[in-house]
Protein backbone atom coordinates (compact mmCIF):
# COMPACT_ATOMS: atom_id res chain seq x y z
CA UNK A 1 0.00 0.00 0.00
CA UNK A 2 1.66 3.49 -0.79
CA UNK A 3 1.56 6.61 1.63
CA UNK A 4 -1.06 8.49 -0.73
CA UNK A 5 -3.40 5.50 -0.98
CA UNK A 6 -3.10 4.63 2.78
CA UNK A 7 -3.59 8.21 3.43
CA UNK A 8 -6.42 8.64 1.17
CA UNK A 9 -7.98 5.68 3.18
CA UNK A 10 -7.73 7.40 6.23
CA UNK A 11 -9.21 10.68 5.02
CA UNK A 12 -12.39 8.85 3.88
CA UNK A 13 -12.76 7.47 7.26
CA UNK A 14 -12.84 10.79 9.02
CA UNK A 15 -14.74 13.95 8.89
CA UNK A 16 -11.58 16.23 9.84
CA UNK A 17 -8.59 16.96 7.94
CA UNK A 18 -5.51 14.82 6.59
CA UNK A 19 -2.42 16.72 6.49
CA UNK A 20 1.01 15.42 5.12
CA UNK A 21 4.24 17.37 4.64
CA UNK A 22 3.87 20.06 2.51
CA UNK A 23 -0.02 19.90 2.54
CA UNK A 24 -1.48 23.84 3.50
CA UNK A 25 -2.36 23.73 7.21
CA UNK A 26 0.20 21.39 8.09
CA UNK A 27 3.44 23.34 9.61
CA UNK A 28 0.30 25.18 11.78
CA UNK A 29 -1.10 22.34 12.89
CA UNK A 30 2.34 20.70 14.40
CA UNK A 31 3.62 23.85 15.78
CA UNK A 32 3.81 23.47 19.97
CA UNK A 33 3.74 26.31 22.50
CA UNK A 34 7.59 25.62 23.15
CA UNK A 35 9.42 27.05 20.56
CA UNK A 36 12.46 24.52 21.08
CA UNK A 37 10.60 21.47 19.86
CA UNK A 38 10.35 21.12 16.10
CA UNK A 39 9.16 17.60 14.91
CA UNK A 40 7.82 16.26 11.58
CA UNK A 41 4.26 13.83 12.38
CA UNK A 42 4.04 11.88 9.10
CA UNK A 43 0.57 12.71 8.71
CA UNK A 44 -1.64 15.00 11.39
CA UNK A 45 -5.58 14.18 11.71
CA UNK A 46 -7.29 17.37 12.55
CA UNK A 47 -10.33 15.37 14.69
CA UNK A 48 -13.90 16.27 14.68
CA UNK A 49 -15.70 14.02 16.40
CA UNK A 50 -14.88 10.84 19.30
CA UNK A 51 -15.81 8.74 16.12
CA UNK A 52 -12.76 10.05 14.07
CA UNK A 53 -10.31 9.65 16.98
CA UNK A 54 -11.08 6.14 17.14
CA UNK A 55 -10.84 5.74 13.21
CA UNK A 56 -7.11 7.79 13.23
CA UNK A 57 -6.11 5.40 16.18
CA UNK A 58 -7.14 2.18 14.21
CA UNK A 59 -5.43 3.37 11.30
CA UNK A 60 -2.03 4.22 13.44
CA UNK A 61 -1.90 0.29 14.79
CA UNK A 62 -2.72 -1.24 11.29
CA UNK A 63 0.44 1.11 9.94
CA UNK A 64 2.89 0.73 12.90
CA UNK A 65 2.51 4.92 13.56
CA UNK A 66 3.50 6.08 17.02
CA UNK A 67 0.31 7.99 18.39
CA UNK A 68 0.99 11.29 19.86
CA UNK A 69 -2.35 13.34 20.96
CA UNK A 70 -2.45 17.45 20.94
CA UNK A 71 -4.99 19.29 22.75
CA UNK A 72 -3.39 22.64 23.40
CA UNK A 73 0.22 22.21 22.38
CA UNK A 74 1.58 23.75 25.72
CA UNK A 75 3.56 21.04 27.37
CA UNK A 76 7.45 21.72 28.08
CA UNK A 77 8.32 18.22 27.22
CA UNK A 78 6.53 18.35 23.51
CA UNK A 79 4.82 15.22 24.25
CA UNK A 80 1.96 15.99 21.49
CA UNK A 81 4.47 15.61 18.49
CA UNK A 82 6.08 12.66 18.10
CA UNK A 83 9.00 12.66 14.69
CA UNK A 84 7.29 10.25 12.05
CA UNK A 85 4.44 9.07 13.48
CA UNK A 86 0.79 10.29 13.70
CA UNK A 87 -0.57 13.54 15.68
CA UNK A 88 -3.88 13.09 16.61
CA UNK A 89 -4.98 17.00 16.88
CA UNK A 90 -7.82 17.52 18.68
CA UNK A 91 -7.49 21.61 18.44
CA UNK A 92 -11.32 21.81 16.46
CA UNK A 93 -12.65 19.88 19.29
CA UNK A 94 -12.94 22.94 21.60
CA UNK A 95 -16.93 23.41 21.94
CA UNK A 96 -17.83 24.20 25.50
CA UNK A 97 -21.26 23.57 26.72
CA UNK A 98 -22.64 24.94 30.11
CA UNK A 99 -25.76 24.28 31.77
CA UNK A 100 -26.07 26.89 34.41
CA UNK A 101 -29.09 25.17 36.21
CA UNK A 102 -27.58 21.89 36.41
CA UNK A 103 -23.80 23.54 37.58
CA UNK A 104 -22.20 21.11 34.47
CA UNK A 105 -19.67 22.26 31.76
CA UNK A 106 -18.84 20.19 28.84
CA UNK A 107 -15.54 21.02 27.27
CA UNK A 108 -14.10 19.53 23.97
CA UNK A 109 -10.90 17.43 24.31
CA UNK A 110 -8.92 20.33 22.04
CA UNK A 111 -10.27 23.27 24.31
CA UNK A 112 -7.90 25.52 26.14
CA UNK A 113 -8.82 27.72 29.54
CA UNK A 114 -9.86 30.69 27.37
CA UNK A 115 -12.15 28.40 25.40
CA UNK A 116 -13.35 27.16 28.87
CA UNK A 117 -13.52 30.34 31.08
CA UNK A 118 -15.18 32.61 28.13
CA UNK A 119 -18.14 30.26 28.27
CA UNK A 120 -18.16 29.66 31.82
CA UNK A 121 -18.01 33.32 32.49
CA UNK A 122 -20.97 34.19 30.56
CA UNK A 123 -23.60 32.32 33.17
CA UNK A 124 -20.65 33.43 36.08
CA UNK A 125 -19.67 30.68 36.93
CA UNK A 126 -15.89 28.69 36.96
CA UNK A 127 -13.81 25.45 37.25
CA UNK A 128 -10.29 25.43 38.38
CA UNK A 129 -8.12 25.75 35.61
CA UNK A 130 -4.51 26.73 35.22
CA UNK A 131 -2.41 30.09 35.42
CA UNK A 132 -1.63 30.56 31.78
CA UNK A 133 -5.30 31.29 29.91
CA UNK A 134 -4.00 29.26 26.43
CA UNK A 135 -2.79 25.81 28.00
CA UNK A 136 -5.13 23.09 26.85
CA UNK A 137 -7.90 21.90 28.56
CA UNK A 138 -7.00 17.92 28.69
CA UNK A 139 -3.61 18.05 29.46
CA UNK A 140 -3.92 20.12 32.21
CA UNK A 141 -6.57 18.05 33.47
CA UNK A 142 -5.02 14.72 33.22
CA UNK A 143 -2.11 15.52 35.20
CA UNK A 144 -4.21 17.40 38.49
CA UNK A 145 -4.85 20.53 36.82
CA UNK A 146 -3.85 23.53 39.85
CA UNK A 147 -4.25 27.17 39.70
CA UNK A 148 -6.09 30.03 40.91
CA UNK A 149 -8.99 28.17 42.44
CA UNK A 150 -7.16 25.36 43.94
CA UNK A 151 -7.77 26.62 47.56
CA UNK A 152 -11.82 27.26 47.35
CA UNK A 153 -12.10 24.27 44.58
CA UNK A 154 -9.90 21.98 44.50
CA UNK A 155 -8.23 20.61 41.77
CA UNK A 156 -9.42 20.68 38.17
CA UNK A 157 -10.26 16.63 38.75
CA UNK A 158 -11.99 17.19 42.03
CA UNK A 159 -14.33 18.82 40.03
CA UNK A 160 -14.72 16.11 37.05
CA UNK A 161 -17.82 14.37 36.94
CA UNK A 162 -17.01 12.24 33.61
CA UNK A 163 -15.05 11.96 30.86
CA UNK A 164 -15.48 10.36 27.32
CA UNK A 165 -12.54 8.50 26.15
CA UNK A 166 -11.52 7.06 23.08
CA UNK A 167 -9.48 3.84 24.01
CA UNK A 168 -6.66 1.72 22.28
CA UNK A 169 -9.00 -0.90 20.96
CA UNK A 170 -10.52 1.99 18.93
CA UNK A 171 -13.94 1.58 21.40
CA UNK A 172 -15.26 4.98 22.76
CA UNK A 173 -16.41 4.85 26.38
CA UNK A 174 -17.26 6.98 29.35
CA UNK A 175 -15.75 6.72 32.45
CA UNK A 176 -17.71 8.14 35.61
CA UNK A 177 -17.84 7.32 38.97
CA UNK A 178 -20.81 4.43 37.58
CA UNK A 179 -19.05 3.68 34.72
CA UNK A 180 -15.72 2.25 34.34
CA UNK A 181 -14.77 3.55 37.86
CA UNK A 182 -11.16 2.15 37.50
CA UNK A 183 -10.43 4.28 34.51
CA UNK A 184 -12.23 7.47 35.85
CA UNK A 185 -9.96 7.21 38.98
CA UNK A 186 -7.14 6.81 36.71
CA UNK A 187 -7.66 10.20 34.64
CA UNK A 188 -7.89 12.12 37.17
CA UNK A 189 -4.32 12.47 37.66
CA UNK A 190 -2.78 9.24 35.51
CA UNK A 191 -2.16 11.65 32.55
CA UNK A 192 -2.73 10.57 28.68
CA UNK A 193 -2.02 7.16 29.32
CA UNK A 194 -5.19 5.51 29.18
CA UNK A 195 -6.89 7.04 25.95
CA UNK A 196 -7.62 10.06 24.38
CA UNK A 197 -10.05 11.88 26.13
CA UNK A 198 -12.45 14.19 23.89
CA UNK A 199 -14.69 15.29 26.58
CA UNK A 200 -14.80 16.44 30.16
CA UNK A 201 -17.73 17.34 32.32
CA UNK A 202 -17.12 19.20 35.36
CA UNK A 203 -18.59 20.78 38.26
CA UNK A 204 -18.83 24.37 38.32
CA UNK A 205 -19.22 26.80 41.11
CA UNK A 206 -20.05 30.56 40.97
CA UNK A 207 -17.71 32.74 40.38
CA UNK A 208 -17.36 35.81 38.85
CA UNK A 209 -17.35 38.11 36.19
CA UNK A 210 -15.09 40.01 38.79
CA UNK A 211 -13.34 39.26 41.15
CA UNK A 212 -10.05 40.95 43.09
CA UNK A 213 -6.62 41.11 42.64
CA UNK A 214 -3.42 42.27 44.29
CA UNK A 215 0.28 41.77 43.32
CA UNK A 216 2.94 42.74 45.36
CA UNK A 217 6.76 42.98 43.78
CA UNK A 218 9.80 43.20 46.06
CA UNK A 219 13.11 44.22 44.82
CA UNK A 220 16.11 40.71 45.31
CA UNK A 221 17.54 41.63 48.37
CA UNK A 222 14.63 41.51 50.01
CA UNK A 223 13.80 38.14 48.64
CA UNK A 224 14.26 36.21 51.86
CA UNK A 225 11.34 39.18 53.68
CA UNK A 226 9.23 38.10 51.12
CA UNK A 227 9.06 34.51 51.69
CA UNK A 228 8.93 34.26 55.08
CA UNK A 229 5.91 37.14 54.72
CA UNK A 230 4.05 34.52 52.46
CA UNK A 231 4.99 31.81 54.53
CA UNK A 232 2.80 33.37 57.50
CA UNK A 233 0.20 34.74 54.96
CA UNK A 234 -0.69 32.36 52.55
CA UNK A 235 -2.02 29.55 55.29
CA UNK A 236 -4.40 32.05 56.72
CA UNK A 237 -6.15 32.63 53.26
CA UNK A 238 -9.84 32.84 53.38
CA UNK A 239 -11.68 29.84 51.47
CA UNK A 240 -12.30 32.58 48.64
CA UNK A 241 -9.04 33.04 47.77
CA UNK A 242 -6.00 32.01 45.74
CA UNK A 243 -2.29 33.12 45.65
CA UNK A 244 0.83 32.14 44.02
CA UNK A 245 4.82 33.44 44.15
CA UNK A 246 6.91 34.22 41.63
CA UNK A 247 10.29 33.92 42.91
CA UNK A 248 13.50 35.80 40.95
CA UNK A 249 10.25 37.10 38.25
CA UNK A 250 10.84 40.19 35.99
CA UNK A 251 8.83 43.26 36.61
CA UNK A 252 6.62 43.41 33.73
CA UNK A 253 7.17 46.58 31.24
CA UNK A 254 3.50 47.06 32.15
CA UNK A 255 1.80 50.42 32.71
CA UNK A 256 1.06 49.68 36.77
CA UNK A 257 4.91 49.10 36.80
CA UNK A 258 6.60 52.20 37.32
CA UNK A 259 9.15 52.53 34.25
CA UNK A 260 12.41 52.19 36.25
CA UNK A 261 11.48 48.91 37.61
CA UNK A 262 10.52 47.49 34.53
CA UNK A 263 12.63 43.99 33.78
CA UNK A 264 13.78 44.37 36.80
CA UNK A 265 14.13 40.70 38.98
CA UNK A 266 12.24 40.35 42.20
CA UNK A 267 9.81 38.55 44.38
CA UNK A 268 6.18 38.80 43.44
CA UNK A 269 3.40 37.74 45.62
CA UNK A 270 -0.33 37.33 43.73
CA UNK A 271 -3.25 37.20 45.62
CA UNK A 272 -6.59 36.85 44.03
CA UNK A 273 -10.29 37.15 46.22
CA UNK A 274 -13.64 36.29 44.89
CA UNK A 275 -15.72 37.83 47.43
CA UNK A 276 -15.61 41.59 48.19
CA UNK A 277 -14.03 44.96 47.24
CA UNK A 278 -13.60 44.84 51.33
CA UNK A 279 -12.56 41.84 51.89
CA UNK A 280 -10.20 41.76 49.60
CA UNK A 281 -8.30 44.87 50.89
CA UNK A 282 -8.22 43.79 54.08
CA UNK A 283 -6.92 40.21 53.00
CA UNK A 284 -4.02 42.36 51.30
CA UNK A 285 -3.37 45.07 53.81
CA UNK A 286 -1.24 42.97 56.03
CA UNK A 287 1.10 42.65 53.16
CA UNK A 288 2.00 46.61 52.91
CA UNK A 289 1.93 46.57 56.43
CA UNK A 290 4.77 44.51 56.91
CA UNK A 291 7.01 44.40 54.11
CA UNK A 292 6.65 47.91 51.97
CA UNK A 293 6.75 46.47 48.19
CA UNK A 294 8.49 48.60 45.41
CA UNK A 295 5.53 48.21 43.40
CA UNK A 296 1.63 47.37 43.70
CA UNK A 297 -1.28 46.62 41.43
CA UNK A 298 -4.68 46.09 43.54
CA UNK A 299 -7.48 46.23 40.84
CA UNK A 300 -11.26 44.77 40.49
CA UNK A 301 -10.34 42.22 37.23
CA UNK A 302 -12.89 40.15 35.06
CA UNK A 303 -12.53 36.64 36.45
CA UNK A 304 -10.72 35.76 32.73
CA UNK A 305 -8.37 38.34 32.79
CA UNK A 306 -6.89 36.75 36.11
CA UNK A 307 -6.55 34.08 34.24
CA UNK A 308 -4.99 35.74 31.27
CA UNK A 309 -2.59 37.77 34.33
CA UNK A 310 0.76 36.11 33.68
CA UNK A 311 0.35 35.04 29.88
CA UNK A 312 2.95 37.31 28.95
CA UNK A 313 5.10 35.10 30.89
CA UNK A 314 4.67 32.19 28.84
CA UNK A 315 4.61 33.55 25.03
CA UNK A 316 3.49 31.28 22.36
CA UNK A 317 6.57 29.81 20.47
CA UNK A 318 8.98 30.90 23.32
CA UNK A 319 11.59 28.16 24.68
CA UNK A 320 10.63 26.05 27.66
CA UNK A 321 12.30 23.82 30.21
CA UNK A 322 11.52 22.70 33.75
CA UNK A 323 11.62 20.61 36.87
CA UNK A 324 9.60 21.04 39.82
CA UNK A 325 9.50 19.53 43.24
CA UNK A 326 7.13 19.64 46.22
CA UNK A 327 8.02 21.52 49.68
CA UNK A 328 6.22 20.63 52.47
CA UNK A 329 6.93 24.26 54.37
CA UNK A 330 8.75 27.56 53.11
CA UNK A 331 11.57 26.66 56.21
CA UNK A 332 14.21 28.82 56.73
CA UNK A 333 16.90 26.62 54.60
CA UNK A 334 14.27 26.27 51.69
CA UNK A 335 14.00 30.30 51.44
CA UNK A 336 18.07 30.37 52.09
CA UNK A 337 18.26 27.82 48.67
CA UNK A 338 15.89 29.91 47.10
CA UNK A 339 16.96 33.48 47.41
CA UNK A 340 20.68 31.95 46.95
CA UNK A 341 19.65 30.76 43.31
CA UNK A 342 16.60 33.33 42.07
CA UNK A 343 19.05 35.22 40.82
CA UNK A 344 21.12 33.22 38.69
CA UNK A 345 18.68 33.38 35.87
CA UNK A 346 19.90 34.78 32.03
CA UNK A 347 16.89 35.56 30.87
CA UNK A 348 14.46 37.89 32.32
CA UNK A 349 11.69 35.45 31.45
CA UNK A 350 13.05 32.52 34.00
CA UNK A 351 11.32 32.31 37.14
CA UNK A 352 10.44 29.90 39.89
CA UNK A 353 6.48 30.03 40.35
CA UNK A 354 5.02 28.73 43.89
CA UNK A 355 2.24 27.37 44.39
CA UNK A 356 0.65 26.45 47.56
CA UNK A 357 -2.04 23.67 47.47
CA UNK A 358 -4.40 23.89 50.46
CA UNK A 359 -8.27 24.11 51.48
CA UNK A 360 -10.14 22.35 49.20
CA UNK A 361 -7.36 20.21 47.72
CA UNK A 362 -6.35 18.69 51.08
CA UNK A 363 -9.64 17.87 52.02
CA UNK A 364 -9.92 14.95 49.41
CA UNK A 365 -8.84 12.14 50.32
CA UNK A 366 -5.12 10.68 49.15
CA UNK A 367 -6.79 7.53 47.87
CA UNK A 368 -9.63 8.78 45.90
CA UNK A 369 -7.72 10.32 42.32
CA UNK A 370 -4.81 8.99 41.26
CA UNK A 371 -2.69 12.52 41.75
CA UNK A 372 0.71 12.12 42.10
CA UNK A 373 1.28 14.29 45.03
CA UNK A 374 0.52 13.90 48.27
CA UNK A 375 -3.39 15.31 49.40
CA UNK A 376 -2.39 17.43 52.87
CA UNK A 377 -1.56 20.92 52.57
CA UNK A 378 2.67 21.71 50.85
CA UNK A 379 4.00 23.90 48.40
CA UNK A 380 5.15 22.67 44.80
CA UNK A 381 8.25 24.84 43.28
CA UNK A 382 8.46 25.30 39.42
CA UNK A 383 11.89 26.15 38.61
CA UNK A 384 11.13 27.77 35.22
CA UNK A 385 13.64 28.31 32.58
CA UNK A 386 11.96 30.55 29.27
CA UNK A 387 13.93 31.88 26.67
CA UNK A 388 13.74 33.70 22.62
CA UNK A 389 16.67 31.53 21.79
CA UNK A 390 18.64 27.58 22.27
CA UNK A 391 21.68 29.67 23.56
CA UNK A 392 20.02 31.62 26.23
CA UNK A 393 18.01 28.61 27.13
CA UNK A 394 20.40 26.30 27.29
CA UNK A 395 22.28 28.56 30.15
CA UNK A 396 19.45 28.18 31.97
CA UNK A 397 18.55 25.28 31.81
CA UNK A 398 21.85 24.69 33.74
CA UNK A 399 20.74 26.99 36.01
CA UNK A 400 16.96 25.16 36.54
CA UNK A 401 18.86 21.65 36.93
CA UNK A 402 21.64 22.84 39.60
CA UNK A 403 18.82 25.16 41.52
CA UNK A 404 16.58 21.87 41.73
CA UNK A 405 19.63 20.13 42.83
CA UNK A 406 19.96 22.06 45.69
CA UNK A 407 16.13 21.81 46.68
CA UNK A 408 16.37 18.46 46.21
CA UNK A 409 17.39 17.30 50.32
CA UNK A 410 14.95 19.65 51.14
CA UNK A 411 11.63 18.17 49.60
CA UNK A 412 8.73 16.13 50.19
CA UNK A 413 8.86 14.54 47.19
CA UNK A 414 11.90 15.42 44.46
CA UNK A 415 9.94 14.02 41.33
CA UNK A 416 7.46 16.71 41.30
CA UNK A 417 4.18 17.12 39.68
CA UNK A 418 3.85 15.53 36.62
CA UNK A 419 2.27 18.16 34.10
CA UNK A 420 6.08 20.04 35.27
CA UNK A 421 8.31 17.48 33.83
CA UNK A 422 10.08 18.23 30.75
CA UNK A 423 11.84 14.83 31.19
CA UNK A 424 9.77 12.07 32.02
CA UNK A 425 11.84 9.33 32.16
CA UNK A 426 10.80 5.80 34.23
CA UNK A 427 12.52 6.61 37.73
CA UNK A 428 11.35 10.11 37.89
CA UNK A 429 7.18 8.95 36.59
CA UNK A 430 7.33 5.99 39.42
CA UNK A 431 8.91 8.71 42.02
CA UNK A 432 5.71 11.08 41.20
CA UNK A 433 2.83 8.14 41.68
CA UNK A 434 4.73 6.57 44.69
CA UNK A 435 2.40 3.87 45.87
CA UNK A 436 -0.38 4.35 43.52
CA UNK A 437 1.83 3.65 40.78
CA UNK A 438 1.37 -0.22 40.39
CA UNK A 439 -2.33 0.33 40.61
CA UNK A 440 -2.12 2.83 37.92
CA UNK A 441 0.09 0.15 35.75
CA UNK A 442 -2.46 -2.49 36.51
CA UNK A 443 -4.98 -0.21 34.88
CA UNK A 444 -2.80 0.29 32.60
CA UNK A 445 -3.06 -2.86 31.04
CA UNK A 446 -6.74 -3.00 31.44
CA UNK A 447 -6.80 -0.42 29.51
CA UNK A 448 -4.06 -0.03 26.91
CA UNK A 449 -2.01 -3.09 27.31
CA UNK A 450 0.63 -2.72 24.39
CA UNK A 451 0.95 0.77 25.78
CA UNK A 452 -0.35 2.77 22.67
CA UNK A 453 -0.74 5.82 24.73
CA UNK A 454 3.09 6.23 25.86
CA UNK A 455 4.10 9.65 24.58
CA UNK A 456 3.43 11.17 28.11
CA UNK A 457 4.99 10.64 31.26
CA UNK A 458 4.64 7.15 30.93
CA UNK A 459 3.07 4.11 33.15
CA UNK A 460 4.00 0.94 31.33
CA UNK A 461 1.56 -1.61 31.77
CA UNK A 462 1.84 -4.16 34.82
CA UNK A 463 2.21 -7.09 32.31
CA UNK A 464 3.93 -7.42 29.42
CA UNK A 465 1.50 -7.46 26.54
Amino acid sequence: MTQTVSFDSLNSATDGRVLVPGDPGYDEARTLWNGEIDRRPAVIVECLSAADVAAAVTFAQEQALEISVRGGGHSFSGASAGEAGMMINLARMNQVVVDPEARRVRVGGGATMADMDAANQAYGVAVTGGVISHTGVGGLTLGGGMGWLTHLMGLAIDNLVSAEVVLADSSIVRASADEHPDLFWALRGGGGNFGVVTEFEYRTQRLGPEVHVGLFFWSMDNGSAALRLARELLPTLPARAGAVIGAGMSAPPAPFVPEQYHFAPGYALIVAGYGTAAEHAAMVAPIRDSLPPLFEFVSPLPYAGLQQLLDDSAPWGIRGYEKALDITELSDEVIAVITEHAGKKTSPMSFMPIFILDGAFAAVGEDETSFGGARTRHYVCNIVAAAPDNDTLSIDRTWVRETWEALRPLASNSAGYVNFMAETDDDRVRAAYGAKYERLADIKYRYDPANVFHRNANIKPARSS
